[in-house]
């Protein structure tokens, strides 16, 4: 197992178009690939179990919110999105005002949406180094409609808040953590987390 991603680079002249890129994830399913502005693609393995849970524990208590709020839809870490740079992206979890993702064609919504989230969670994993992470984040910052971004690493049992405009905030062995105005009324509970 590798700490950080596989990255692949790709001569301009062979870079793939976003249809050949999408095809390329699909018969590639058992793998998380990214790819960044430059055409660089990142190959991840699965999660190990323990992160696998983690995970899920933290889009179950997304999915019950929204479910409950009705303004909008959560994805998983199997879901990729295009951000407004050419870089296709994977969060571990993603909330997306409904008014957003309905304005997208069917086909949009059938691809990697081209679409920037409002809520964005990425979960270190006991393999990952911390450093890409957080670079992803302020990635995710640079988009224009992130509203708030988390960054959970559990080995250190820390929360990274990022808001756009603003420095990134870090909160320590939380309990819970806000969703603040971006997701009113939601709550995550840490101890399910760590």
């Amino acid at each position: 197992m590798f700490s950080s991603p596989l990255v692949v680079q790709i001569p301009p002249s062979m870079q793939m178009i976003d249809e050949q890129f999408f095809d390329f994830c699909q018969i590639n399913r058992e793998l998380r690939i990214e790819r960044n502005q430059f055409g660089e693609i990142s190959i991840m393995p699965p999660t190990g179990s323990e992160t696998g849970n983690r995970n899920f524990s933290i889009a179950g208590q997304l999915y019950v919110w929204a479910e409950k709020d009705g303004t909008g839809v959560c994805f998983d870490s199997s879901t990729g999105f295009k951000l407004s740079t050419g870089a296709d992206r994977s969060p571990d979890v993603f909330w997306i005002k409904l008014e957003w993702w309905n304005a997208l064609s069917l086909e949009q919504q059938q691809r990697f949406a081209p679409i920037c989230p409002d809520f964005v969670v990425e979960l270190r994993s006991p393999s990952d180094n911390l450093q890409p992470l957080k670079e992803k984040m302020e990635e995710y910052m640079r988009e224009s409609g992130v509203q708030l971004g988390l960054l959970i690493d559990c080995k250190h049992r820390r929360v990274y808040i990022y808001r756009p405009g603003v420095p990134k905030e870090c909160l320590e062995n939380r309990a819970t953590v806000s969703g603040e105005s971006v997701l009113p009324g939601f709550v995550l509970n840490m101890s399910k987390v760590w």
